[in-house]
C-alpha cells in the first residue's frame, strides 16, 4: 500500500513538473534544397533568472554564408532577449540568451533581416517557443495537486447520493429537476474542457484573441467532466427503478431544459456550417453550465424548504461540494498569482463560476441541514440515511387493508 502511494505521489509530481514546460524540438526531413531550423525547449522560470533557446539547423545542412534573424517577443514586457540573433557558417547551432523581467507567457517568434535573403527555411513559422515565466516554480506543482484534489472531493461527492438511494432504496427527497438542469450542465463543461484541452485549432484561436493569457482548462478538469456525466447518468437511472413517491420534473423544470437542449443543438449546427466559430460554440457551452450551476440548486433548495427537512439529500454530497468548490478556485488563484495573470480567471467564467455558486448554494444546505431542518417532521424522521423508506408503520397499513380485502381479520 505504502508503495502505491509513493508511486501515485510521484506520478503526481511529474505532471506538474511537465505541465510548466514546453515541448521538446523534434527534427523533420528537410526537403530538398531547403534549410531547417529547430529550437529546443525552454525551462519555465522564474523573475530575475535567466534562461536560453538554442536554434539548431538540420546537421546535414551546410550553411555557406551567416544567417541573420531578427527576435521579436509577442510580450516585451515579460523577457529580455537580443534583437538578432546570427547562426555562423562554421557552426551549426546559436545560443540565444534570455531574462526574465516579468512573470507571464510569451512567444518567441523570428524574422528574417533581410527579405531577399538566399535561406529558404520551410518552417520558420513553427519555430518560435512560448516562455514561461513564474514568481515561485513549486507553485507549478502545487497548482496541479490542488487541481487533483478539487477532482477527487468533487468525484467522490457523487458518491453519498448513489449510496443513500441505494440503501433506501428510494430516490424521494431528491428533486428531479437538479438531476436534468445536471446532466446537461455537466455535458455542457465536458465538451468545453474537451475542446479546450485537446483541440489544437480551439486553443489557437482562443489564445490569438486572448494574447498572453494562459488557458485554465487542466488533465483533471476533462476527467473530473466526464466522470460527472456518468454519475449523473447513474443517479437518473437510479430514478427509475427505486421508489420516486409520485415524484416527477416540474413544468418550469421541463421548459428550461427544453430550450437549453433547443439552444445546444441550433448552435451546434451553426457551427458545423461554418457561421459560427468553435471557440464560441464552446463559450456558448460554458455559459450554460453556467447558467445551471446558478439555477440547478434552486429547485432541491426550495424543496427542502417546502418538506422542512433534507431528508433523502445527502449531507455528505454537499460537504464533499464545498470542498471541491473551494479547492477548485484555489488552483485558478494561483496560476494567476504564479503568471501574474488575473484576467484568465474570468477568461474562464465557468470553472469560476462553477466553484463560486457551488460554495454558495452548499453553505446555504448545510445551513438547512445543521440549523433549520435538524429536527425533520415525525413523518420523516424515521426515514434517515440507515433506514429504508418505507416504514413498519406503512407495511403494516398495507397489509392490513389486504387482509381486508380477502376478509380475514388482521
Amino acid at each position: 500500500m505504502t508503495h502505491d502511494w509513493i508511486a501515485a505521489l510521484t506520478w503526481i509530481l511529474a505532471t506538474g513538473l511537465l505541465a510548466c514546460e514546453t515541448s521538446p524540438c523534434n527534427y523533420a526531413m528537410p526537403q530538398e534544397g531547403k534549410f531547417l531550423l529547430c529550437a529546443g525547449s525552454i525551462k519555465t522560470v522564474t523573475i530575475g533568472d535567466n534562461t536560453s533557446l538554442t536554434l539548431t539547423t538540420r546537421p546535414s545542412y551546410n550553411l555557406t554564408e551567416d544567417l541573420v534573424l531578427n527576435v521579436t517577443s509577442k510580450d516585451p514586457s515579460l523577457i529580455d532577449i537580443p534583437e538578432h540573433v546570427v547562426i555562423t557558417a562554421s557552426s551549426n547551432e546559436s545560443v540565444i540568451p534570455i531574462a526574465a523581467l516579468r512573470a507571464g507567457k510569451t512567444r518567441i517568434q523570428f524574422q528574417y533581416l533581410h527579405s531577399n535573403s538566399a535561406h529558404a527555411i520551410v518552417n520558420l513559422s513553427l519555430v518560435g517557443r512560448e516562455v514561461a515565466i513564474v514568481h515561485w516554480y513549486p507553485l507549478c506543482v502545487i497548482t496541479d495537486i490542488t487541481g487533483w484534489l478539487y477532482f477527487a472531493a468533487w468525484s467522490l461527492a457523487f458518491i453519498p447520493q448513489i449510496f443513500l438511494n441505494f440503501r433506501r432504496k428510494s430516490v424521494v427527497g431528491l428533486n428531479f429537476d437538479f438531476l436534468a438542469y445536471n446532466l446537461i450542465g455537466f455535458l455542457s463543461y465536458c465538451v468545453f474542457n474537451i475542446g479546450l484541452y485537446w483541440i489544437p485549432e480551439v486553443q489557437r484561436e482562443y489564445l490569438s484573441q486572448n494574447p498572453g493569457e494562459v488557458i485554465q482548462v487542466k488533465m483533471n478538469d476533462v476527467a473530473f467532466s466526464i466522470y460527472a456525466v456518468l454519475l449523473t447518468a447513474l443517479t437518473i437511472f437510479q430514478c427509475f427503478i427505486y421508489e420516486r413517491g409520485g415524484q416527477r420534473l416540474s413544468v418550469i423544470g421541463i421548459l428550461l431544459s427544453a430550450a437549453m437542449w433547443l439552444f445546444l443543438i441550433i448552435s451546434l449546427f451553426v457551427a458545423v456550417g461554418g457561421k459560427l466559430s468553435w471557440l464560441l460554440f464552446l463559450n456558448f457551452l460554458s455559459y450554460i453550465k453556467l447558467f445551471v450551476t446558478i439555477i440547478k440548486y434552486v429547485p432541491q433548495a426550495w424543496m427542502n424548504f417546502r418538506r422542512k427537512s433534507t431528508v433523502g439529500w445527502s449531507i455528505g454530497n454537499v460537504i464533499l461540494d464545498f470542498t471541491g468548490g473551494s479547492f477548485s478556485i484555489l488552483q485558478m488563484f494561483l496560476i494567476s498569482y504564479n503568471y501574474d495573470d488575473w484576467n484568465s480567471i474570468f477568461g474562464d467564467p465557468t470553472k469560476f463560476g462553477l466553484g463560486f455558486f457551488s460554495i454558495c448554494f452548499d453553505l446555504l444546505f448545510m445551513f438547512q441541514h445543521y440549523v433549520l431542518y435538524r429536527n425533520p417532521p415525525p413523518d420523516l424522521a424515521k426515514d434517515t440515511e440507515k433506514e429504508p423508506l418505507l416504514a413498519e408503520s406503512e407495511k403494516e397499513g398495507k397489509m392490513k387493508r389486504l387482509m381486508t380485502i380477502l376478509g380475514i381479520n388482521y
